[in-house]
């Protein structure tokens, strides 16, 4: 007999057990649970230099820049991930179902694509992320090419989408920021 689709769903319990007795990071969604893959080289140098901007940019502000290390979860979606940079203005608001700190009220999220990533980044990612109150800013880094692509919620609600290519800036609104292609891939071998 030939089954389609996964034959098994995992609760969100089941996904907060793996997480404390693995060292590996998991990504849950929809009752999935997918381990996420190590980041090359490039990945972490693009992830670095783009936070390292985003920490810069506060300033004095009650934010704080986080790593990959913190895991968002999306209510609205039920998807708890761990993108590889986000902002939180004020308390970090926490899932608390999530044993560690999972963040619910992200004001910026960033991803650095990758080969096997870049179509999740920017289709499901995207979905489940517009769907986050807080979410004012999602920054998606090519891997590809020296390309920045902005989705920001307008005033009214609405997203909208920019995109910065070489010698290009982009403006994040909310935290009165600037980024600059060029300092972003600086020691780059992407063109």
């Amino acid at each position: 007999m030939v089954h389609s689709g996964r034959l098994h769903r995992y609760t969100y319990a089941d996904y907060v057990g793996l997480e404390d007795s693995s060292s590996t990071k998991h990504e849950y969604l929809g009752g999935e649970i997918y381990a996420m893959a190590g980041g090359s080289e490039e990945h972490s140098a693009l992830a670095a230099e783009v936070l390292r901007a985003l920490g810069n940019a506060l300033g004095d502000r009650p934010c704080r820049v986080h790593t990959s290390d913190l895991r968002i979860y999306v209510e609205a979606t039920g998807m708890a991930t761990f993108p590889d940079g986000s902002v939180i203005c004020g308390r970090l608001e926490q899932h608390a179902p999530s044993p560690r700190a999972t963040a619910l009220n992200p004001m910026v999220l960033v991803e650095v694509t990758s080969d096997s990533s870049e179509e999740y980044d920017t289709t499901t990612k995207l979905e489940s992320y517009q769907a986050i109150p807080s979410l004012r800013d999602y920054l998606i880094v090519s891997h590809r090419e020296r390309r920045l692509t902005l989705h920001f919620r307008a005033t009214d609600g609405t997203w909208t989408t920019r995109v910065a290519i070489n010698s290009g800036k982009l403006s994040l609104s909310c935290l009165a920021a600037e980024l600059l292609v060029d300092d972003i891939y600086r020691g780059s071998e992407i063109t």
